[in-house]
């Protein structure tokens, strides 16, 4: 799948791009000779070092919150873009307990003046909006969501990436359908994705290696609770898949064409937490503790999420299974932990983008 002609020169406003799949996205990007203007708050303590590896693919950093509307709608004029990719949000179940208010006008409401601004001054870019697997009403059961089943969420974090599917939808049918608007809008739902870079708190590929880097046993909080594991470039490939069909005539007029897709890993890589850690330690020994409380968070115990339409559709499939998953992970926090420069985990970033990519054009 030859991505680099799709998006060679064209403007991409990458919102989030300060975050851990936004810093990953606006590198690879760079690497196709994109213009990139990035729209975000600062980074995060943990994502600090992340970004400085990829500050420089950026053609302007514009520091603002979402969910400011006229700031919003200033910066997509200035901009210009070709493409949006819409990363900007509050991405972590538990901080949705701890601070409801903020996730749901994050998510919902950021995404709505993303919308607007689009709506109003950018009317040729082809916006994609991230949400997550988690949209889903979650029946716990060994059943594979699909783009056509319920929506829903038991916690806030999932009730309000349900609600900016719906929001998307209403958008979508108001204003984005007519033929005088060139720009299309279309939602993808991401699973459980890992790769270097993320420090995020309560993320157990990051508490992993914080409890490895300094020889102590990993706390895991739901050993029991299976994922459907992704590397984030796998999970990155299928944005920019759905981007480059966005422009081509296989979509048609779009008003009979899908408007949300899965992006999740094969079967074989739904695994455990527990199966995670210790695939974990097959490159970096450690030990781990069951650090499970009755008493805690609500979190999922099973997801898992079906890819058949963006196989039929788009012509992606995930490239890496779940052992070349883990271990190009490890790779990258095992350098950084060895003390690798910024410049060289760069350049480690940028050649596991090259192999992934030469999978993919095989």
């Amino acid at each position: 799948m030859n991505l680099a002609n799709t998006y060679r020169g064209k403007r991409i406003l990458v919102t989030g791009h300060t975050g851990f799949k936004g810093a990953w996205l606006t590198l690879w990007l760079a690497q196709m000779g994109c213009e990139i203007a990035g729209l975000a708050l600062d980074p995060q303590p943990g994502a600090a070092r992340l970004f400085r590896m990829i500050e420089s693919s950026l053609t302007e950093d514009f520091r603002q919150d979402i969910r400011d509307e006229d700031a919003v709608a200033k910066i997509v004029q200035s901009v210009e873009p070709d493409f949006v990719f819409h990363l900007a949000a509050q991405p972590l179940v538990i901080e949705s307990y701890r601070d409801p208010v903020t996730t749901v006008s994050t998510n919902i409401l950021g995404t709505a003046n993303l919308l607007n601004a689009v709506k109003g001054g950018a009317q040729n870019a082809h916006t994609i909006i991230v949400t997550t697997d988690k949209c889903y009403e979650n029946r716990e059961e060994r059943y594979v969501y699909r783009e056509c089943d319920r929506l829903g969420g038991h916690d806030v974090y999932a009730a309000s990436k349900a609600a900016t599917e719906i929001v998307v939808a209403a958008f979508n049918r108001s204003f984005f359908e007519s033929t005088s608007v060139p720009g299309r809008v279309v939602t993808a739902r991401g699973g459980n994705v890992i790769g270097g870079g993320d420090f995020s708190e309560n993320r157990i590929m990051p508490d992993i290696v914080r409890a490895l880097s300094v020889n102590q046993p990993v706390c895991v909080r739901n050993p029991d609770a299976t994922r459907p594991w992704q590397h984030v470039l796998d999970c990155l490939s299928g944005y920019l898949a759905l981007g480059k069909w966005m422009v081509s005539d296989e979509a048609g007029s779009f008003q009979d064409r899908p408007r949300a897709f899965n992006f999740g890993p094969v079967p074989s890589c739904e695994r455990s937490v527990s199966d995670l850690v210790k695939e974990v330690f097959e490159t970096w020994p450690g030990s781990w503790e069951n650090n499970s409380r009755p008493d805690s968070y609500h979190e999922a115990s099973r997801l898992s999420i079906a890819i058949d339409l963006a196989d039929s559709v788009l012509g992606w499939r995930p490239v890496w299974q779940f052992p070349e998953t883990v271990r190009r992970t490890v790779e990258w926090y095992r350098a950084e932990s060895s003390g690798a420069g910024d410049t060289e985990l760069q350049q480690l970033m940028i050649s596991q983008i090259d192999d992934l990519q030469s999978v993919n054009s095989a």
